[in-house]
């Protein structure tokens, strides 16, 4: 059995969890996350308000599945109970980010402004011109959504290292090739 699948994950007053035939809900309020539980896995719900993994006998070559399964699940709890979270900085002159109408526009150094239509499950917010937030309470979405703004520029490494990058990232500028005569 998978190492991570041995610890239960405790769930808090404020969140419910539903375990239907092939499916599990994580419901807090009006927010309702959805799960497959695949057929090799068991999943019990006990007084003490535990989740507890059981892999079924008859697939014993399935241990992977269930500790990447409780993470998932994991991380859905923890992201209705608190909000996950991803920070972009715009490095360059001129690069500015600004939302309107559900419409994130990009002002990043090319001819034409890019606009993102930000998905229903996700909060960007720009406290400043050349900050973005990311938020949210699926893990995997805010990360996609995040790494999607990004591919828009990436930092050079060449030159200044101008672009959109994560808050903590660190860009290592390379020399370039001078020009001789």
């Amino acid at each position: 059995m998978s190492r991570i699948a041995k610890k239960p994950i405790i769930v808090l007053d404020d969140i419910i969890i539903k375990i239907k035939t092939k499916y599990i809900y994580c419901i807090k309020g009006n927010l309702i996350i959805k799960n497959k539980i695949p057929n090799c896995i068991n999943i019990i719900f006990n007084e003490e308000k535990k989740l507890i993994y059981l892999k079924l006998k008859k697939y014993s070559n399935k241990k992977n599945i269930l500790g990447t399964l409780r993470s998932i699940i994991n991380n859905n709890i923890i992201g209705l109970y608190k909000n996950f979270e991803k920070k972009l900085i715009l490095i360059g002159i001129g690069y500015k980010a600004f939302i309107k109408d559900n419409i994130l526009n990009l002002n990043i150094g090319f001819s034409h402004i890019i606009t993102y239509l930000i998905p229903d499950n996700i909060n960007i917010t720009c406290p400043t011109s050349n900050e973005i937030v990311v938020r949210g309470y699926d893990k995997q979405l805010v990360g996609q959504v995040s790494a999607r703004i990004r591919s828009f520029r990436p930092p050079e490494s060449y030159r200044k290292g101008k672009g959109i990058r994560y808050i903590n990232e660190f860009v290592r500028i390379k020399e370039y090739k001078k020009k001789t005569k």
